[in-house]
């Protein structure tokens, strides 16, 4: 396939992109984590091609963003260990995806992946917020982060207990950095280039549009909204499971 974007001008095709992303982002801006979680699963089902590359551009972006905007609040003590473990955990990822040429195989791999960060989002797990289970829990949040751009539900477990006003700017700040040690690692297994730099670009007003609105919902974002984005996104991972399977 050449990409959904090849086949533009048709809006039918962009539009429902877009509206994805803007979703997206108001969740990232909210709290500070889960725009791969609501975009990536929904953009693998329209075209492969928008993930993971350009999917993490876009993450990038937006915990760009919301670090600089809330850039006061973060604890740097905690970034600073928790991107050690993502570190190991995208330098794994790195390895695997430098083995994997098929796209079925990955679209399988990547459709387990996003089930697995489903689970991992109700299950429910709670850890006591130590530099132990920090680092684990980022490492495992580079491995997903980096295959799926879904690395948000390992970081929601340990974070769970802090409070948002510490926890939202931390995270935005660490998935900043996470972002560009992923896209480091998918650049040396050679899965990224220049095309997934253009089709970030052809998604970028959704984010944006997403960020303006997103300042306009500070300290009102409405949580209960949770479990329908869990289910869109589980059902996008069992699509994408069975269609790496046909």
């Amino acid at each position: 396939m050449d990409g959904l974007f090849a086949q533009l001008p048709s809006l039918w095709l962009a539009l429902p992109v877009l509206a994805i992303v803007f979703a997206a982002a108001i969740v990232q801006f909210g709290l500070g984590m889960g725009f791969g979680m609501v975009a990536a699963p929904m953009l693998a089902v329209l075209d492969p091609e928008l993930v993971p590359v350009p999917t993490l551009i876009l993450g990038l972006a937006t915990a760009t963003l919301a670090s600089v905007r809330e850039r006061r609040a973060i604890i740097w003590s905690e970034v600073r260990v928790g991107v050690l473990g993502r570190a190991l955990g995208a330098a794994l990822a790195a390895a695997i995806l430098a083995r994997l040429t098929d796209r079925d195989t990955f679209g399988m791999i990547f459709g387990a992946m996003i089930a697995l960060a489903v689970l991992l989002s109700v299950a429910g797990l709670r850890l006591p917020f130590t530099r132990a289970g920090l680092v684990g829990m980022a490492a495992l949040s580079g491995l997903m982060g980096t295959i799926t751009s879904v690395g948000a539900p390992p970081m929601a477990i340990v974070y769970q207990d802090r409070p948002g006003r510490e926890a939202r700017p931390t995270l935005s700040a660490f998935f900043a950095i996470g972002c560009v040690m992923s896209l480091v690692g998918l650049w040396a297994a050679g899965w990224l280039g220049m095309r997934d730099v253009m089709l970030a670009g052809l998604m970028t007003p959704g984010l944006l549009a997403g960020y303006v609105v997103s300042g306009r919902l500070t300290g009102r974002f409405d949580r209960r909204y949770r479990g329908a984005l869990l289910a869109v996104s589980g059902l996008a991972a069992c699509v994408l499971v069975v269609r790496g399977l046909a």
